[in-house]
């Protein structure tokens, strides 16, 4: 079989789009919880599933793309490090919104699982990995709420879990915890390591011709640098719509 070694250009492109939107959410949340502004549709319920499908898609390629790297473990650790310094920055200047972890932080752990049992994943054939972990995922999906599963075969989790503090990385969120940023390893990782179980196909050149075609050089260059967008567009962010509105109150 042989291995493909290119960047998969849709890919960066879709992920470029994604991070894109998360932007465009975030300059939402800002301008509703900071600056006042009525923008509530992007805030309704039905809102929330398509930034869920958008974090999501994110999330998988992000497993994906970690079949090209040779050094998951340092880049998980990198990406959690720039976690943690967001928590202290946000805390610093911005405490009403708290981030205890969010999504650079859950993506560094995620990186630092994978690199540590990449061996192990591999011992599972792709297709069946992919069917394991989406379904895991569809089972932890309310982990956070207090259960597994759905409606009628939901099973209630015991309220211990949800007592000790330290266990809301996982899910378990605790009674008043809070963070504007938060993607606990239940469910998102199952949907993390589905990606990296697809990547073995988009790496030994089993996709489509179109997968390996950069068409929007925009989407497919934000998509190589979603990490340092996600860091840079929060304060810039900040910054331009508190010049807009002091400038509006003149």
């Amino acid at each position: 079989m042989r291995e493909n070694n290119k960047r998969a250009g849709f890919l960066d492109e879709v992920r470029g789009f994604a991070i894109l939107c998360m932007v465009v959410y975030h300059v939402m949340f800002l301008l509703k919880f900071q600056f006042e502004v009525d923008v509530k549709i992007f805030f309704e319920s039905w809102f929330s599933y398509i930034q869920s499908f958008f974090a999501g898609t994110f999330i998988f390629i992000s497993g994906t793309v970690c079949r090209y790297s040779k050094n998951n473990i340092k880049r998980g650790a990198q990406c959690f490090l720039l976690g943690m310094v967001v928590t202290f920055v946000v805390a610093l200047f911005v405490p009403q919104f708290p981030i205890l972890f969010g999504i650079l932080h859950f993506m560094g752990i995620c990186m630092i699982l994978f690199g540590l049992g990449e061996k192990m994943w591999d011992y599972i054939p792709a297709f069946i990995g992919i069917i394991i972990c989406v379904a895991l995922f569809v089972l932890t999906f309310n982990v956070r709420n207090g259960y597994l599963g759905f409606g009628e075969l939901s099973i209630a989790l015991p309220d211990m879990l949800y007592e000790a503090r330290l266990l809301f990385p996982l899910g378990f969120r605790y009674k008043g915890f809070d963070s504007a940023d938060y993607f606990p390893l239940f469910p998102w990782m199952f949907l993390f390591f589905a990606g990296g179980y697809f990547g073995v196909y988009v790496k030994n050149n089993q996709m489509p011709a179109f997968f390996y075609k950069t068409r929007v050089r925009f989407l497919a260059a934000t998509g190589r640098y979603t990490i340092w967008i996600y860091l840079l567009h929060q304060p810039i962010a900040f910054l331009i719509l508190s010049i807009i509105f002091r400038n509006s109150e003149v």
